[in-house]
């Protein structure tokens, strides 16, 4: 099922984990148009990135959640979340620079550029968090800060 003109319901709800632990990864009724939502803002950042999008993890139910060791509260497990990169354009570095500036105008609600474990990416949601200064944020092994700033 094609969500948008880049972005497939297969390419949001794809793991690797899910398929070696037999984990059922398929999204409900109701998280369908939270998906449908993440990829148009996909589309959005595809646009202006000028460059293809690279879904790493979409959409996680529960089960895929914990064993992943997603943070209970994810965003990933309403549908709202991607974390993305986009080789062609630049680091997710790079990404999350050029995205930071236009958060509302792509209808971002979130950015997070991560570093963890020696990998990297860029974590783009739909939700706007509570409190205004999460809305861009780094987190590294060594924690989380406010802003885009260089991963170590």
């Amino acid at each position: 099922m094609q969500l948008t003109p880049h972005f497939s319901l297969a390419e949001l709800i794809a793991s690797r984990t899910a398929s070696v632990r037999g984990i059922d990864n398929t999204p409900p009724p109701e998280v369908l148009a939270r998906l449908q939502a993440t990829a148009q803002m996909l589309e959005r950042v595809r646009t202006h990135l000028g460059a293809p999008v690279i879904v790493t993890s979409g959409y996680r139910n529960r089960e895929l959640n914990v064993a992943v060791g997603g943070v209970t509260s994810s965003d990933h497990t309403t549908g709202q979340a991607a974390d993305v990169v986009a080789p062609r354009f630049g680091t997710p570095t790079q990404i999350a620079r050029t995205l930071a500036p236009h958060i509302s105008m792509l209808g971002i609600g979130q950015i997070i550029l991560e570093g963890i474990k020696g990998k990297q990416w860029v974590h783009l949601s739909t939700r706007v968090p509570p409190v205004a200064a999460n809305r861009v944020i780094t987190i590294t092994d060594a924690g989380v800060r406010l802003g885009i700033q260089e991963l170590t």
